[in-house]
């Protein structure tokens, strides 16, 4: 009974993540924010595309997905089913069935998650990303280094008595390495120096 509970769950999470904000914003504005900008359904694409104010709304419910499952999971189960319901929001929002598995690249979904699990963890991810950003002038970059630092967080603050590696860390680095996986091509523009600056104070106003 406690595995099918897990498993409900986890599919409940799931689900919470197909919810995509950067669509609903795209509808109330008149556009496909699929076929607009970098067609990605996420904060930085709606910001280029749709201004700021839609850009706020959609990280607000973006990183809603992921703590609030994550959160209510690990307040009222166990830390297990809360690592299972972050797992599941995530996951739901980069493959979600319901826009036919493409979906954004996880991030504020993910730092979601990180708060509710740990808020240190959460923070400084959180930290690093917004240096990235700061330095190189690319979200992107932010976001790769958030996802380099989950697990070395983890690995610190989330630690077991005995000292050991327990699967929360395995855990940690795979969450991390899906991001960076899903930025891959990102990636490669910035290597061969295709991608573009990220500026606050350019584009639509809202």
């Amino acid at each position: 009974m406690e595995i099918l509970w897990l498993v409900l769950l986890t599919v409940i999470s799931y689900f919470i993540g197909n919810i995509s904000p950067a669509t609903i914003m795209g509808k109330i504005y008149g556009v496909d924010i699929r076929k607009a900008g970098s067609g990605n359904p996420g904060t930085t694409n709606v910001l280029r595309t749709l201004g700021k104010k839609a850009a706020a709304c959609t990280l607000l419910v973006d990183v809603l997905k992921g703590f609030l499952p994550t959160f209510l999971a690990g307040l009222f189960v166990s830390d297990l089913a809360a690592i299972l319901c972050a797992t599941g929001a995530l996951v739901g929002h980069m493959w979600p069935v319901c826009f036919r598995f493409q979906g954004g690249k996880g991030v504020a979904t993910g730092f979601g998650a990180a708060l509710a699990i740990d808020w240190r963890v959460g923070l400084l991810a959180l930290l690093f990303a917004a240096l990235g950003v700061l330095v190189t002038k690319r979200m992107s970059c932010g976001s790769v280094a958030a996802a380099v630092s989950f697990p070395i967080l983890v690995y610190i603050f989330i630690s077991r008595a005995d000292g050991s590696m327990g699967w929360e860390y395995i855990w940690a680095a795979a969450m991390g390495l899906l991001i960076i996986w899903r930025h891959r091509t990102n990636i490669l523009r910035i290597i061969h120096g295709e991608e573009p600056a990220l500026t606050f104070f350019s584009g639509r106003k809202s």
